[in-house]
């Protein structure tokens, strides 16, 4: 059986052997790259299934490599968590904006961090194996070719955003937390990331353009999708 690969891309040696101590532990393929350059070119050799980035590296920012990976079509779907020492909330916002999939902070729980990256690897094996395609108005979301479309036009969402439209789909009529989206999409529940929801779903509606209002706003709660809006 293949074991799925992390990419580690961490300048702090230690820390970088920490992560990829719990991560072997967890039954995961690990490669280690202490700068962006390194990490190119392993990626490069092998894709790897799911990269943890820290933003602070030697050579070039952390951010400037989701940038690139997020704008090329081999690795715009590989899902990205960035662990990283800057806590503001503008450096978490600017890193979802990027496409990160999420934003882990340090210091951090080992146990989480691998939580977090078997959630997202779990809903993108789920994507994967799915068959079905899913339609409202003029939207189309195939979930087997993983495109989304309006009136025929394709639509560039990340890894994520696509999730969370999927999930609000399956879902219509349904109000749908920020709590059990944060565990069905991103594949965790933690009190204080509710931020994240809001942050992907204010992308998204971005994206969908006039359609965006389809996706509406339940108060206190949460998202969901109305039949009959588009």
């Amino acid at each position: 059986m293949n074991r799925e690969t992390i990419l580690i891309v961490e300048d702090e040696k230690d820390i970088a052997g920490l992560i990829a101590h719990h991560m072997e532990a967890a039954g995961f393929k690990v490669v280690v790259a202490h700068d962006g350059a390194t990490a190119f070119k392993e990626m490069k050799n092998q894709p790897p299934d799911l990269i943890l980035l820290d933003l602070m590296l030697p050579d070039m920012d952390g951010t400037e490599i989701c940038k690139i990976l997020k704008q090329k079509e081999a690795t715009r779907n590989i899902p990205i968590i960035m662990v990283t020492a800057k806590s503001e909330e503008v450096d978490r916002i600017v890193g979802l904006e990027l496409g990160a999939d999420d934003y882990v902070v340090k210091p951090f729980s080992t146990r989480e961090l691998s939580l977090r990256v078997k959630g997202i690897l779990k809903r993108l094996k789920g994507v994967k194996e799915e068959q079905k395609v899913l339609k409202h108005g003029e939207l189309v979301l195939d979930v087997d070719a993983h495109v989304v479309s309006i009136a025929g036009k394709r639509l560039d969402l990340t890894l994520t955003e696509f999730k969370l439209l999927k999930e609000l789909l399956l879902n219509r009529d349904r109000v749908r937390s920020r709590e059990t989206l944060l565990n069905n999409v991103w594949g965790y529940t933690f009190e204080g990331y509710n931020r994240t929801v809001d942050t992907h779903i204010q992308r998204l509606r971005h994206k969908l353009g006039s359609h965006g209002k389809m996706i509406a706003t339940v108060r206190g709660i949460g998202y969901m999708i109305k039949e009959g809006t588009s």
